[in-house]
């Protein structure tokens, strides 16, 4: 079926020219601007859509397996921020010339354009982004005696305001690209990171075995251990944790922008009790230092143009030029719930009453820090949780080094994952 939809894709004939646009999943709202960028196009050619697996890694095996074969049929790409580089790196993207690059990354947040530049170049138009908050229960805050958005209010504070009222902290603590999401910004919220001079490929720099990694480490540990994590805290996910904030103990959690759509939506349909949404608060993602800003996670999606296309210098270019447009940006946030990657969307009317938290996602993703940045992210980041999973396993004074030197070893094919 993938074989005979490329071929479709760039087959000869008179019809009009079809621009193969692989999206992932969402609410319809790709597209929904797939058909708007087509008769924006007046005629000349037109947009449909194929839809990817759930999953980011399924996502990301797809395209590489079809892009390796150099399948004309990819067209434009909906790629998680973490695959670029690798793509670029093996020359599957077209990059943008200095020329048209500016108009994909005037206005756009930081961290997006960092996810999509590889050696100095654009190599992906940034989309939508994403970052993680702290949502919480107001009544269990209170009974806590606390304020997640007081400026000194860290995950020890977060902690032990669960123990002290019975209730959980969600986190997504799977082994999953998820649970790198969350070691990532622990580190990066203490000053450290996982890794440094990427482009040097096997001969990066392993910065995980740090003071910082032991921070990491040491509050992971300290969740995971103690009753106010999940029962199921190795095998959650984004949705687990959704339940375990909706359940008699729910409390706490860190998750996606994706959270108020839908858990008003549930209730409406009722899912859930009625009255959750009004006991929902949130704050930016916590502190590990009380001095020291947080680093949010960052997510979303960059659209990608596949190097052999057809209409890879002409009509994808505009096509992708049309989706990322501030309007359209805007328009899927409304329709999906995904936050855009242009920080003057959130402060439009219709953005800002229906997402009331609107101001804070913006600064969260601007101040967001990027997973490492590698053409070996996939081995990285599986390197990462092999040593890190499940999270009661984690011991500060030993797991950050094990994962150090496993790193190493996998960047240079002397360990399996």
């Amino acid at each position: 079926m993938l074989l005979a939809g490329g071929l479709a894709a760039c087959s000869g004939g008179g019809g009009k020219p079809t621009l193969r646009w692989y999206i992932n999943p969402d609410s319809g709202g790709q597209v929904k601007l797939a058909a708007a960028c087509t008769k924006a196009a007046g005629g000349r050619y037109k947009i449909t859509t194929s839809v990817l697996p759930n999953d980011a890694t399924q996502q990301r095996e797809q395209l590489v397996r079809r892009l390796a074969a150099k399948d004309s049929g990819l067209d434009i790409m909906s790629l998680d921020p973490v695959f670029v580089a690798e793509a670029a790196n093996a020359g599957f993207l077209r990059p943008f010339p200095a020329g048209e690059a500016a108009q994909f990354t005037q206005g756009v947040f930081p961290p997006a354009v960092q996810n999509s530049t590889w050696e100095g170049k654009l190599y992906a138009a940034p989309f939508w982004a994403n970052t993680q908050l702290l949502w919480y229960r107001k009544s269990a805050a209170q009974k806590a005696g606390i304020d997640p958005n007081a400026p000194d209010f860290t995950w020890d504070k977060l902690i032990d305001a669960a123990l002290r009222t019975n209730t959980t902290v969600g986190v997504q603590g799977n082994k999953y690209e998820g649970y790198m999401v969350w070691i990532n910004a622990l580190l990066a919220s203490a000053g450290g990171r996982v890794i440094s001079d990427a482009e040097r490929g096997d001969d990066a720099s392993i910065d995980i075995d740090s003071p910082a990694g032991r921070q990491a480490a040491t509050i992971i540990s300290k969740l995971a251990r103690s009753r106010a994590a999940s029962p199921t805290l190795s095998t959650d996910i984004e949705e687990q944790a959704r339940s375990l904030l909706n359940g008699p103990r729910g409390g706490f959690m860190v998750n996606w922008g994706y959270i108020w759509r839908a858990e008003n939506g549930d209730a409406k349909d009722g899912v859930i009790p009625r009255d959750i949404p009004s006991d929902l608060g949130w704050a930016r993602y916590p502190k590990v230092n009380p001095g020291q800003d947080s680093k949010p996670p960052f997510g979303g999606i960059e659209l990608g143009i596949g190097a052999y296309g057809k209409y890879k210098n002409t009509f994808a270019v505009e096509a992708v030029k049309c989706i990322t447009s501030t309007e359209n940006m805007k328009f899927y946030m409304l329709d999906s719930g995904n936050p855009a990657a242009r920080a003057e969307v959130f402060d439009d009317p219709e953005v800002k009453k229906e997402f009331p938290m609107a101001g804070l996602i913006r600064d969260s993703i601007n101040a967001a820090a990027t997973r490492p940045i590698t053409p070996y992210y996939t081995d990285v980041s599986g390197a990462v949780q092999s040593r890190w999973h499940p999270p009661a396993s984690v011991n500060p004074n030993s797991t950050p080094g094990r994962s150090d030197s496993f790193i190493r070893q996998v960047l240079r094919d002397q360990a399996l994952l």
